[in-house]
């Protein structure tokens, strides 16, 4: 601080509002006002009077200046007050004294500081508060050497680039959440290892994430670090499995997650940024690598990313969230292990009972025709069938009833060489009907746009004590 007592105001020829003060600004120190003047972008602004040099915005940073101009009044070198932004009226009564320039304003709300800029903000954090104490290994890069392809090289990346994940990024992504870096967020399996929030906003970075996305996939990786989801099974077996994320409740929105319009496609951030970050997580944190511990067969685009709002507007259904115990005005995220969708097109049917055999009879083939029990699905029901339900005044409960009934189907059609196929039941099979599902194996999520008799399905792995299980986690928000 260059005074202890006076008045200090902070400016920047980059804001009409402080170019429109100079007039004031100059009456005031040349009436014997102990005014100084900082200037965040050039020292020579305003002209004609004496300026403090800010342009590293140090003073700016550490008086948390939001606006330009801000005036404070100083003593003993520290603030007493301030105002911010342009009002003559105030000025002159918090100064004592009349300004009876012409020239300027009565008003003006002044313009954001500097400071206030992220990627600014980022580096005027790392630099002057000091660079924080992670624990993360920090790797330094050769002059020549290009910070992507290195990436690529260590195998820090899902074979797509991925944003260098820098001190100061990291830093200001961790503003997304007041939880400490060095909190344990889980233990990640395969590799076991252990997950702080520091380690989370890191891939959260390199994703490509928003720090306001940071509660939520802290909420995802809880959830997949924890037993019932299984995340060694999850990510060891030959089969096509990935995490699909579901947000619910007030952060979605706020966030601009997409429940609508292309909810599982390409073309908004953060469904793509926060499904891929929770995948990079369980590969660079747990270890699970396509060839090593992945042994999927074929793989599938859910291990990229998988993440989506549901539509709680004008659903028919209570949110999957508060399905699961989450109160309705808390946001919340549910994983499920699983791939997808897989559509069912059902643009005619106008009853609950003919819509609902058209979802059983679509749900006979996942993971096989004779596949039965251990194994659960989640529906996103898109709008317009689910009004068709609405009309009918069926719950889920009532659409659960109606497919296990539908996907009941006779045992002798269960057996192994039954028409020919070496598939099914070697010993003799039991004698009575069995359902393909258990009714607590159904889910159901509303999502989609508005138009469009197509309803998706993201087929489970596999359920029961050796399974994964739907896993629902409170975001822990500021």
């Amino acid at each position: 601080m260059d005074i202890t007592d006076g008045y200090l105001v902070v400016v920047k020829q980059d804001c009409p509002t402080c170019v429109e003060i100079i007039p004031a600004l100059r009456e005031l120190v040349a009436g014997g006002v102990q005014l100084a003047i900082a200037s965040q972008d050039d020292a020579d602004f305003p002209p004609g009077v004496p300026v403090i040099d800010d342009r590293d915005l140090e003073l700016s940073w550490r008086l948390e200046v939001e606006v330009t101009p801000t005036l404070f009044k100083i003593a003993g070198g520290q603030e007493l007050e301030r105002i911010v932004g342009w009002d003559r009226t105030k000025w002159q009564t918090f100064m004592g004294t009349a300004i009876t320039s012409s020239e300027v304003p009565e008003w003006r709300p002044g313009c954001g500081s500097l400071t206030q800029l992220p990627d600014i903000a980022a580096r005027l954090a790392a630099r002057i508060d000091g660079l924080p104490a992670f624990g993360s290994r920090r790797v330094a890069l050769g002059k020549s050497e290009d910070e992507h392809e290195a990436m690529f090289a260590r195998g820090w990346t899902d074979g797509l680039p991925v944003v260098p994940p820098t001190v100061e990024r990291v830093t200001a992504m961790l503003g997304g959440t007041a939880r400490d870096p060095a909190e344990l967020v889980g233990i990640l399996a395969p590799d076991y290892a252990r997950c702080t929030v520091e380690k989370v906003a890191v891939n959260a970075v390199m994703a490509g994430c928003r720090p306001d996305y940071l509660p939520i996939v802290l909420a995802a990786v809880e959830a997949v670090a924890s037993e019932q989801f299984n995340l060694h099974g999850v990510a060891a077996t030959t089969w096509y499995s990935g995490p699909i994320v579901v947000v619910n409740g007030p952060i979605a929105a706020r966030v601009g997650m997409n429940s609508s319009f292309n909810a599982f496609g390409p073309g908004n951030r953060a469904n793509a940024t926060i499904g891929r970050a929770l995948n990079l997580i369980i590969r660079n944190i747990g270890g699970s690598r396509p060839g090593g511990v992945d042994r999927s067969t074929q793989g599938h685009p859910v291990k990229y990313t998988m993440a989506f709002a549901e539509r709680e507007d004008e659903s028919p259904w209570p949110s999957l969230a508060t399905e699961r115990g989450v109160a309705a005005d808390r946001s919340a995220v549910t994983v499920f292990a699983g791939q997808g969708p897989s559509p069912v097109s059902d643009q005619t049917s106008r009853t609950a009972e003919s819509l609902a055999g058209s979802f059983a009879s679509s749900l006979r083939v996942v993971h096989h025709a004779r596949a039965m029990q251990n194994i659960a699905v989640l529906l996103a029901v898109s709008p317009e069938h689910a009004k068709v339900f609405a009309k009918a005044g069926w719950s889920k409960d009532d659409l659960r009833r109606h497919i296990v009934s539908n996907l009941t189907i006779p045992a002798a059609e269960l057996g192994f060489g039954y028409l020919g196929i070496d598939v099914g039941f070697r010993d003799a099979p039991p004698t009575d009907p069995i359902a393909k599902f258990e009714a607590q194996d159904l889910s159901f999520v509303h999502v989609g746009s508005p138009a469009g008799g197509n309803t998706g399905v993201f087929s489970g792995w596999v359920t029961g004590a050796r399974g994964s299980q739907m896993t629902t986690v409170p975001i822990e928000e500021h």
